[in-house]
């Protein structure tokens, strides 16, 4: 039940134009509202203060924290420029590199034999320090050999890429639905298992249209909005 109460406000602060700052009503009203018991309430708040979703101040209440950042995805679409636009520090970690074959799918993405190697690299992107995106990236070995070395400089494809001699690129396509955090997922973005999750699946291409980068990202929605830009 807590966890629905905390999902629940989750929706109702991100959807409803509420400001960073917005004082949330005492634990006994929402108790009410929800028909709980204030205990119940006050376990929901606390996930959400810990998320760093809401802040508590001590004798004055509870406060939105932040609002959600917004995360537009068009033609050029750059995770540091983004939240950059926005006052936010970018930062990155890389999670694992590994070497694997395109299956039937990745072999679709890049346009390749299947059994082609590609690595797979996974990554946790940050906006001031709170976990935004969990990524897994795949590349044509062959396009970017020096992988293992360049990508841990910089966690950033744009400089992988440019290594590479592949100077700008694209986002071809964006598949995006919608799922809620599993266990794993819960861990790496530090939010309650069940909450609202976005999974974005791209494919980045060169000026020439040639497939450079396969994605499948997954998002915590009540700390970033979607939006389609041109």
């Amino acid at each position: 039940m807590w966890r629905q109460i905390a999902e629940a406000l989750r929706v109702t602060l991100c959807d409803g134009g509420y400001g960073e700052g917005t004082k949330l009503p005492t634990e006994s009203v929402l108790a009410e509202s929800f028909g709980v018991n204030r205990h119940t309430v006050r376990r929901a708040i606390s996930s959400l203060v810990d998320e760093g979703f809401l802040r508590a101040d001590q004798g004055r209440g509870t406060f939105l924290a932040r609002k959600p950042l917004v995360y537009p995805i068009g033609s050029r679409t750059r995770f540091t420029e983004n939240l950059n636009a926005q006052d936010v520090e970018a930062t990155g970690d890389i999670l694992g590199i590994e070497d694997v074959i395109a299956d039937k799918n990745l072999a679709q993405m890049f346009d390749c034999q299947r059994g082609m190697p590609l690595f797979k690299v996974d990554t946790l992107s940050y906006g001031d320090g709170v976990p935004l995106i969990f990524s897994s990236l795949w590349f044509l070995q062959e396009d970017v050999p020096r992988l293992r070395t360049c990508f841990p400089k910089h966690a950033s494809v744009t400089r992988l890429l440019a290594e590479h001699g592949i100077d700008d690129y694209r986002r071809k396509d964006t598949i995006v639905r919608a799922v809620t955090a599993t266990p794993l997922l819960a861990e790496r973005l530090q939010i309650a298992e069940g909450a609202a999750v976005l999974v974005m699946e791209s494919i980045n291409v060169d000026l020439n249209g040639k497939p450079v980068q396969a994605g499948l990202s997954y998002v915590a929605a009540q700390r970033m909005h979607i939006t389609l830009s041109s």
